[in-house]
């Protein structure tokens, strides 16, 4: 065999090895491709929290905001506050969590919403307001505000803001929520 023969016999057999070598990976890493799932985008999972908005919002509905996100960062992307907004009985400092619900008033409706419930500083006065007034709560919508009104009627009125933790539905999130907008006697 001369030099030329073996030149061509090398590079021959060099190439058959790489062909080899990329049939080995090729399918491999193809079918790794192919066989990876398809997820639709999930907004909760990326954005970590969904809270819904309603009231005097911009775009009232569902918004997913980062966990460790707050009442205000929850408003803002629900289109921000309408001019008639009135967040005097909100804490916008308040941390939210999935599947809680921020209700802005209208100040146009909410004074006369909020009288017979509560006292002069804006709170709403956990033992006297009726449905429609505790609905303005942070994270409080019908079925909490029945349940609040159903363990007063049941128990008694509130003496202190922890004893709401006994209201099925409210926990140390919401809690602290409503701490600093509701009145206890």
């Amino acid at each position: 065999m001369d030099t030329s023969q073996l030149t061509r016999l090398v590079t021959a057999g060099v190439l058959l090895l790489a062909l080899a070598a990329a049939a080995w990976f090729w399918p491999a890493t193809s079918h790794t491709a192919e066989a990876q799932p398809v997820v639709a985008a999930d907004p909760v999972g990326s954005a970590g929290v969904t809270v819904h908005v309603s009231g005097a919002v911009g775009a009232p509905g569902l918004v997913a905001v980062p966990h460790g996100s707050r009442v205000a960062d929850a408003i803002a992307a629900a289109g921000g506050l309408l001019p008639t907004a009135d967040v005097s009985v909100l804490n916008l400092a308040a941390p939210v969590g999935d599947g809680e619900q921020i209700r802005v008033g209208d100040a146009s409706v909410a004074s006369d919403q909020l009288q017979a419930g509560s006292p002069d500083d804006g709170r709403v006065h956990i033992n006297t307001a009726d449905a429609t007034t505790l609905q303005l709560l942070p994270g409080v919508g019908p079925v909490l505000a029945d349940r609040i009104i159903a363990y007063r009627d049941s128990d008694g009125p509130f003496t202190t803001v922890e004893d709401l933790l006994d209201v099925p539905g409210i926990g140390e999130g919401k809690l602290a929520a409503l701490r600093d907008v509701v009145a206890i006697p």
